[in-house]
């Protein structure tokens, strides 16, 4: 080629149609050039109405460049280039596609979310090697039979569109692995769905499902089943019987009976808020042996039985806006890292503990499990005998309730005597809330190795020291403060911040991603003029409470949604 020259006479290039040519200024050349080396190319949001030409023929086409010079080095040999394997055009404002998508045959991704498409060509067909497809936040209709056709398909993400039925066939994708089919008009689901058999997760929400398949317990490796915000009314008994299952969303229906689990043994979380279901039963629960959320929020329930008990991996425990006047004093010796009662005509518990939070709730319950006999009578006088501090320090309730409690005293510093007073006793939780302290008791590094909760509320810090971070166990950490402190993301332990009512102005989401453990976030009724789509990427958020703030986006609707909902939204507009 290096020796080539110019001739007259035909273009020995002829039948090659040039790149480039109708790209103008919407495709950089050096975007192409850089895409035949890497098989990648990224056009979104570039406000394209329609794909140019010089896109699909990227693969087949002489590049604009090799017309200007025919002498090529080692990196520019054109004729070496890779396939394009990536292609996202989502963000635009595409109405169609053309059956030239033919062209790159080599695609193991396509993602046109986010756009104004109507139909899908035939041409999908032949996108044999296709692995991952976006078409989510589109205007379809239907989907063409074609798209059966890709069975090496694992991920299909359908949700926001207008698909009132599934195609038929459509059980032929036996490789899919993530089906996201939320937020259309869906009314049935075809029974056979359930040969989707290397399905792990499948979103149904805020569809007019009445009714989900009694075949669906086929579908023996599925772990994610969301049905929120339907007009479900019953669940079939067969659902009991997907053995993988661990997260069921079933928010927002018309469900009257909680539904019974005796083979879902791996459930870690059950969502059933927003229904009109009036009783719990022991049935119930006896079989929810690794449950860790019950969301119960928004039904009829009158009672909470005392098999509430058998729950002993339970932490999260939404019980708010129910009928339920009195709760099983046997509750208190779960250990919940959030319990919520607002909204309940609750009789037992006066509402100044309510407010204080759940691990007061807890330990108001624990100390009505037993009628105050004379053993603890006795024992309760004898501390106070030989610790005459008592009445500044709750001796009762460091030995049996193992919490180190200094809280609305107004103090300005916690004295040393309620640390003395720890002595060899095991401190789990502390306690020191509506005082007027502005730094973290530097004594509170004795309590690294076994505090796991610590409340700081309602206190005048300014900021955070390091030593909170050698609190080893610490899961559950109640703040109000004008800012998120740095600290705060170096302590990975954490489940919970409660960071609500302050000012607080921005959050890192790259920094909050690296908080693995986090299920809690509460920033409701703070300065927040923006919510970073990264926030997005926290998928083990499992409350995330934002209203309160004076951010435009999401919208309210979105926040209404939940926190599913809000983090797909933000994952959704994650600049790609």
């Amino acid at each position: 080629m290096s020796r080539m020259k110019r001739v007259a006479g035909p273009d020995p290039r002829a039948g090659f149609k040039a790149g480039g040519r109708d790209c103008g200024t919407s495709v950089p050349q050096g975007l192409l050039k850089a895409a035949r080396k890497s098989g990648q190319l990224n056009l979104s949001g570039r406000n394209l109405s329609e794909v140019p030409q010089c896109v699909w023929r990227i693969n087949v086409d002489i590049p604009e460049e090799a017309n200007q010079n025919l002498s090529f080095g080692a990196t520019e040999r054109w004729w070496e280039q890779t396939d394009l394997t990536k292609l996202i055009i989502s963000n635009n404002k595409l109405q169609s596609l053309t059956d030239d998508l033919r062209l790159l045959p080599a695609l193991t991704v396509l993602d046109i979310h986010d756009n104004q498409l109507t139909s899908l060509p035939s041409a999908i067909r032949e996108l044999a090697n296709l692995q991952k497809l976006n078409i989510s936040h589109n205007k379809l209709k239907i989907l063409p039979e074609e798209i059966t056709n890709l069975r090496n398909l694992k991920c299909l993400y359908l949700q926001h569109n207008e698909l009132t039925c599934i195609s038929e066939g459509f059980e032929q994708l036996s490789n899919l692995e993530d089906l996201d089919l939320s937020n259309n008009r869906l009314t049935t689901v075809p029974a056979s769905f359930s040969s989707l058999s290397s399905l792990v997760r499948l979103n149904l929400s805020s569809n007019q499902l009445k009714s989900l398949p009694a075949e669906i317990n086929r579908m023996k490796r599925l772990k994610h089943l969301d049905c929120n915000s339907n007009l479900l009314e019953t669940v079939p008994p067969e659902l009991a019987g997907m053995e993988s299952l661990e997260l069921l969303y079933l928010w927002r229906n018309k469900l009257r009976f909680l539904p019974e689990f005796p083979s879902c043994s791996l459930l870690k979380e059950l969502h059933v808020g927003e229904n009109q279901i009036e009783m719990l039963e022991a049935e119930h629960l006896k079989h929810l042996k690794s449950i860790l959320v019950l969301d119960l929020r928004d039904n009829k329930l009158k009672s909470v039985p005392d098999e509430i008990i058998l729950l002993h991996s339970l932490e999260r425990l939404d019980l708010s806006n129910n009928d339920i006047s009195s709760l099983p004093y046997s509750l208190g010796n779960l250990h919940l890292k959030f319990l919520a009662l607002e909204g309940n005509p609750l009789r037992t518990i006066r509402r100044e503990i309510i407010n204080k939070g759940t691990q007061e709730v807890l330990k108001y319950l624990r100390s009505k499990i037993k009628d105050d006999g004379p053993s603890q009578r006795d024992s309760a006088t004898e501390t106070a005998m030989t610790l005459p501090s008592e009445s500044r320090v709750n001796i009762h309730a460091i030995v049996t309730l193992k919490m180190l409690d200094y809280s609305d005293k107004q103090a300005t510093l916690i004295p040393d005597e309620v640390f003395d007073a720890v002595k060899s006793n095991i401190i789990t939780s502390v306690n020191f809330s509506k005082n007027q302290i502005c730094e973290i008791p530097k004594r509170m590094v004795e309590l690294k190795e076994m505090v796991s909760d610590v409340n700081l509320s309602f206190n005048k810090l300014s900021s955070i020291s390091l030593e909170l971070c050698m609190l080893q166990k610490l899961t559950f950490l109640d703040l109000r403060f004008k800012m998120l402190p740095e600290v705060l993301y170096r302590i990975f332990t954490l489940e919970t911040i409660l960071i609500s009512n302050n000012q607080v102005g921005s959050v890192d989401p790259q920094k909050m991603k690296m908080m693995e453990n986090l299920t809690t976030l509460d920033l409701q009724n703070n300065d927040l003029l923006q919510i970073p789509p990264e926030l997005g990427n926290c998928v083990n958020l499992r409350t995330l409470l934002l209203d309160g703030n004076p951010f435009r986006v999401p919208r309210a609707a979105i926040l209404m949604k939940g926190t599913a909902a809000i983090l797909e939204y933000l994952r959704d507009r994650i600049p790609t």
